[in-house]
């Protein structure tokens, strides 16, 4: 099964771009539903649509407010106030995203992508 991500509004485009340019579909959250969605209407959707979420806000990030167990998979790009970063964070997501190609992967999960490490809670 082909990956497949949903974007929260807060996913700058040229992420969106680089994950598309990779050859996985993604879902923008504009597309779908209102940009200033709560994040549990956000998480839902994404859900819904069988989709990773993928998002910079750090809510999403909160394993108490969204236990990862609960959900399809959950991407929180690291970037901080440091945009400067962000080319160095995708280099790092997609490499790990051609090595683990199967979204069963990602059920369940919590990736937060820094840009020398990601790391995995469950």
């Amino acid at each position: 099964m082909s990956l497949r991500f949903f974007a929260d509004h807060c996913v700058s485009k040229s992420v969106i771009q680089a994950l598309g340019d990779a050859g996985y579909e993604v879902l923008r959250l504009a597309d779908c539903i209102p940009a200033d969605s709560a994040d549990s209407v956000v998480i839902s959707k994404a859900q819904e649509l069988d989709s990773i979420l993928v998002s910079l806000n750090g809510d999403s990030a909160d394993i108490v407010a969204y236990p990862p167990s609960s959900y399809k998979g959950i991407i929180a790009l690291q970037v901080g106030n440091h945009p400067e970063v962000i080319p160095r964070l995708l280099a790092a997501l997609k490499g790990y995203l051609l090595y683990h190609p199967d979204m069963r992967h990602y059920r369940g999960k919590l990736f937060l992508v820094e840009d020398h490490r990601i790391r995995v809670r469950e």
